[in-house]
């Protein structure tokens, strides 16, 4: 996991990977995370173009994700 940002908005937990694909191994780290922490919003960056949830994660490219991305939030 590369990221975890906690505040009044919420628990998030990010995972950015350089791959056009998402595996199921990318998903290990955050998937571990969302069993100790249920309440958290997990998110794998990558560089492909579909947006994607897989075991509870939101799998966004990262071009989506940046633009989606606002003071006090993560993209939904």
């Amino acid at each position: 996991m590369d990221f975890v940002v906690y505040g009044a908005s919420g628990l998030y937990a990010v995972e950015v990977k350089n791959s056009s694909a998402v595996r199921p191994e990318d998903l290990r780290a955050l998937a571990g995370f969302g069993e100790d922490y249920p309440q958290s919003r997990r998110y794998l960056l990558y560089r492909g173009k579909v947006r994607l949830k897989r075991e509870g994660i939101l799998c966004l490219p990262c071009a989506e994700f940046l633009r989606q991305l606002e003071p006090g939030g993560f993209p939904e």
